[in-house]
């Protein structure tokens, strides 16, 4: 999603060629491993302190059934070069037995000894809408068009 080809991009940190200067950039090669079936440049860039609940296989499995349609960057929070932490708000569009499903997190990414690592993430909770309508009265006739007021139709 950066706009950069694969060789370019993400390809020399899952190699091992250099390493991810941002938290984000991090992101988006954790993202193409996935897509790459690059299993073990996963664990390496999971921070050291949260690699003993990994479930490599689980990851594998994930990795080879699903069908990676896109990544999406929603925000970015620090993650600099200098920072000691980041946050990267994405969402990750693929395809699971047939039916298109997507990964939304906020994930969290810690920098020591000079690299990023992905420590954890969470589901981003909704935004809470407000109704932007004009608001309907009991006694007013009722929205659903029975001609009824409100309170005697819907508003029951």
């Amino acid at each position: 999603g950066s706009g950069e080809p694969f060789a370019k991009c993400c390809a020399p940190y899952i190699s091992g060629a250099a390493v991810a200067p941002t938290a984000e950039a991090l992101m988006r090669s954790r993202y193409s491993a996935y897509v790459e079936h690059a299993i073990d440049y996963l664990g390496e860039t999971l921070h050291p302190a949260h690699r003993t609940d990994w479930d490599r296989e689980a990851t594998r499995r994930w990795a080879e059934q699903a069908v990676w349609q896109g990544l999406e960057i929603l925000d970015t929070e620090r993650g600099e070069a200098g920072d000691d932490v980041g946050f990267v708000e994405f969402i990750a569009h693929y395809r699971e037995d047939g039916v298109d499903r997507h990964h939304r997190e906020r994930s969290r990414f810690g920098a020591q000894s000079g690299r990023w690592y992905y420590i954890d993430g969470t589901t981003p909770k909704p935004k809470t809408e407000r109704h932007a309508g004009p608001r309907v009265g009991r006694n007013d006739p009722c929205p659903c068009g029975s001609g009824r007021k409100y309170k005697k139709c819907c508003g029951a």
